[in-house]
């Protein structure tokens, strides 16, 4: 999470309306104050605060959901109080984790599903960590077995990847091979992941649905590579797929499409429920393809409140209302209705994308036919403004899009991205273009560019 940093903290105390209290209440800002408060006073400081927040339905810079249905947010409110790591006192909680696991490894094609390898996570960034060690482990074991050295693991991926990669490699000493950006390559391709392995070469990430632009990258391909690679040199090297948003798409819009644990080279998958699972955060899944990915020796027998409980995670205590929430999304939706939701979201995103390339101001980098996210560009001619400015003459009329430069070896291109989640409709995409076409032609009056990336207020690793 985002560290906390120094901040003017400005007045000293919270403002507090009278009407809403007997007599005058002081509440510091900084620090916890001395007495109590009457709940609803509490309450109402914190909601008025709160009001400032971001209309949820037109942030179109987050993957993350922001709508459930109301009894999903019931079941959600009577488990808040569930300690997830806690199966001794919950172990209804814990069979429908487990459950979960069982529905993600036969959506997945894992060889024997009933009984695969998996948990529940925070989020996707967990979930990558733990993949990331089961990795490095297995390929240590398997160094040490034939008496070589273990000292200098890498891990292979593209420029692309999510920060939680790089914080794992520097987390656990992993060296991180990044394959950069070139021309309009913008993910990692079969030819150059195989360019950059060796034998010391724990794993290749391949990404299902780069945040950049929404396009998968050719896990299959990359698999083939791999297998020729071991062909040629004898290094085995396991593939995780990064399926954070893609992996609750492919299987419901692209079921011919391989990627999953049809290809034996894929070890592990992670997902993320908060994104298209379709709960509200933090929830992750990750899903190893049999028990042998999942070294034994990373998996701790924990003597907690009465109960023997196996557990391989980075954190303890949580709370278990989110899974519990994935439960009833899996049971009410069930295949068809995952299909539906997402393929409307698949709908909306390219039609959108088509609609904004039709403008003419505006070329594609990706159309939303894959992850239901895409990436734009100005044309050319298109010189005096940014992609800065149309982001903010949007967030003026209450809408988020992200404007970012794109990293290394591309860090000339500038973009604007869209991702269509759950509840973002036609009409919303309706709106969203007459906000755009609204702002164009003071933006197209505009001398020179107003704004930079120095302005961008949005990040990948937030």
């Amino acid at each position: 999470m985002p560290l906390a940093q120094p901040s003017d903290p400005g007045r000293e105390h919270v403002s507090v309306n009278p009407v809403f209290t007997r007599e005058p209440v002081r509440i510091p800002r900084n620090r916890i104050p001395d007495g109590e408060l009457d709940p609803d006073t509490a309450y109402q400081v914190v909601h008025d605060e709160l009001m400032l927040d971001g209309n949820a339905r037109l942030n179109l810079a987050t993957f993350v959901t922001t709508w459930m249905e109301p009894q999903a947010q019931r079941l959600m409110d009577e488990s808040f109080d569930k300690n997830m790591i806690d199966k001794d006192e919950y172990p209804r909680t814990a069979e429908l984790e487990q459950r979960c696991v069982r529905m993600l490894a036969d959506l997945w094609h894992a060889p024997d599903p009933d009984h695969t390898t998996g948990c529940s996570t925070t989020g996707s960034s967990e979930a990558c960590m733990l993949a990331g060690l089961a990795l490095k482990r297995r390929w240590q074991h398997r160094r040490r077995a034939g008496g070589e050295s273990t000292d200098r693991p890498n891990i292979v991926m593209g420029v692309n990847v999510q920060v939680c990669w790089d914080k794992f490699a520097n987390y656990w000493e992993v060296e991180p091979r990044l394959v950069p950006m070139e021309g309009d390559r913008f993910h990692l391709t079969a030819e150059e992941a195989v360019r950059y392995c060796d034998e010391n070469t724990i794993g290749v990430v391949v990404i299902l649905g780069s945040t950049f632009d929404g396009s998968y990258e050719p896990v299959a391909e990359i698999c083939a590579a791999l297998d020729d690679l071991q062909a040629q040199h004898g290094w085995d090297v396991p593939v995780h797929v990064d399926g954070a948003s893609g992996a609750m798409i492919a299987p419901f819009c692209d079921p011919d499409l391989e990627w999953d644990f049809r290809l034996p080279r894929v070890a592990s998958i992670n997902t993320s429920g908060h994104k298209y699972g379709l709960v509200y955060p933090g929830v992750g899944w990750v899903v190893w393809r049999d028990a042998a990915a999942l070294p034994e020796d990373l998996v701790f027998k924990v003597n907690y409140l009465g109960g023997e409980m196996p557990t391989f995670a980075l954190n303890f205590s949580r709370p278990g209302a989110q899974v519990i929430a994935q439960y009833y999304n899996f049971l009410r939706l069930g295949f068809d209705g995952y299909r539906r939701v997402q393929l409307y979201c698949r709908e909306v995103a390219s039609a959108l994308a088509d609609r904004i390339a039709a403008l003419g101001p505006f070329r594609l980098l990706t159309d939303g036919r894959e992850l239901p996210v895409f990436a734009f560009t100005l044309a050319p001619d298109e010189v005096g403004y940014s992609v800065f400015d149309v982001s903010a003459a949007l967030r003026e009329q209450g809408w988020l899009v992200p404007a970012y430069t794109f990293p290394e070896h591309r860090e000339d291109l500038a973009v604007l991205r869209i991702v269509v989640r759950n509840g973002f409709s036609h009409d919303l995409a309706d709106l969203l273009l007459d906000a755009l076409e609204q702002a164009l032609p003071r933006l197209r009056g505009q001398g020179t560019p107003q704004r930079g990336a120095e302005s961008a207020s949005f990040s990948h690793g937030a």
